[in-house]
């Protein structure tokens, strides 16, 4: 071999090991390329789960609280009769008391909080029932109602996170359903505002 074809050679074998670490390189890019992909798909993916999660938390609330008064309100707005809305308390919980007569019997329904939950006890006086039989309608972190001075308005409130109050007036204290339903909104808006 001459040392000319040494020469050529030994380029010949420099392009190659060039050709060879540019082709490493150009892999190595790639590969980085996709690890970035991967990773950048990883995190959309965990952001967007923490995101649904967040926003289903958010939405549990606020239905636990809406329902709860709404739940309340149309009790409400079913036994307001003369006389047959009250809120009194006992053992120390503020009770709804909502008055029935119903196949000539009279009959008591009583909404309250008791042990993390709003609960209904319907029954006859005459059975002794207490807040302890009552059935759990839904649970939350408190709940409270209140009558006024003159019977008008009864104030119900549940309370913790998506909790909420709402203050009805009462049809059968002498108004009629329209002034009762403008004066609920009125109150609502003014409270909210």
């Amino acid at each position: 071999m001459t040392e000319k074809d040494k020469d050529s050679s030994r380029r010949r074998k420099g392009a190659g090991s060039r050709r060879e670490q540019a082709g490493s390189v150009n892999l190595l890019f790639t590969m980085l390329l996709f690890l970035g992909f991967v990773l950048c798909a990883l995190f959309t993916v965990l952001i967007g789960g923490k995101v649904y999660e967040n926003i289903n938390r958010r939405s549990q609330e606020n239905f636990t609280g809406s329902v709860a008064l709404q739940y309340v309100a149309n009790k409400i707005r079913q036994g307001d009769l003369e006389g047959a809305v009250s809120v009194r308390r006992m053992e120390g919980v503020p009770v709804l008391e909502l008055q029935y007569s119903a196949d000539g019997g009279n009959y008591v329904s009583w909404i309250y909080w008791y042990e993390g939950s709003i609960r209904e006890l319907f029954f006859d006086p005459a059975d002794g029932l207490g807040l302890s039989d009552g059935l759990p309608v839904l649970e939350c972190d408190g709940f409270w109602a209140e009558q006024s001075a003159d019977g008008r308005r009864i104030t119900i409130c549940t309370e913790g996170e998506g909790g909420g109050k709402l203050t009805l007036s009462l049809r059968c204290c002498g108004r009629t359903g329209n002034e009762s339903e403008g004066q609920e909104a009125a109150e609502k808006k003014g409270e909210e505002g």
